[in-house]
């Protein structure tokens, strides 16, 4: 799967992977690989300080984390950027244990030999993005869409928590509505 990128050092930031043969749109790239943690123990060790502004964290569920810290592989330098050229795709196992869910990454145009591959890390923190926060978490990618920050506008995160509890609304209004006619 992965034969077809190579990590080397980037423009953009510290190393980054590059393609070395064509990517066609839609194809499946490379799987995103680490150990699994739990959130409290991300929390609780040193591989997620916020201040950082270097992650190889990626948040596979409400339970567990990918810590490419630990028997990561090539595609934890892929870097972010704000007009990617990949996405992150959730492999969910059909099974009860979150530890096997995947995260693969997706090309989401054509992909031509010597081109960068990035994505969006869609990086949300409860903190306020105060200047210094944006600053430790500074883009680099030179998009003209640059926002100049990883950090996901706090708006976005407000629309999917509010998306989140219209939608659980709506499940228990038809719930009621099943109730009602059946009972």
């Amino acid at each position: 799967m992965s034969r077809k990128v190579v990590a080397r050092r980037s423009a953009i930031h510290g190393n980054g992977v590059f393609a070395v043969a064509p990517i066609a749109k839609g194809e499946r790239i490379i799987e995103y690989k680490g150990v699994r943690r739990t959130h409290e123990e991300v929390d609780a060790g040193e591989s997620g300080e916020i201040d950082s502004g270097h992650t190889f964290l990626f948040t596979l569920n409400d339970e567990y984390v990918i810590d490419a810290n630990f028997k990561g592989n090539t595609a934890r330098w892929i870097n972010h950027s704000c007009s990617p050229n990949c996405e992150a795709v959730l492999d969910e196992d059909d099974g009860d244990d979150r530890r096997k869910d995947r995260v693969f990454i997706e090309a989401i145009r054509t992909i031509q030999p010597g081109e960068e591959l990035s994505y969006n890390y869609g990086i949300t923190l409860d903190e306020k993005h105060t200047k210094e926060l944006k600053k430790i978490w500074e883009c680099r990618c030179g998009s003209p869409n640059c926002t100049g920050t990883m950090l996901q506008p706090k708006s976005e995160k407000k629309k999917a928590k509010r998306a989140k509890k219209l939608e659980k609304a709506a499940r228990k209004q038809e719930e009621l509505k099943a109730q009602a006619r059946n009972g």
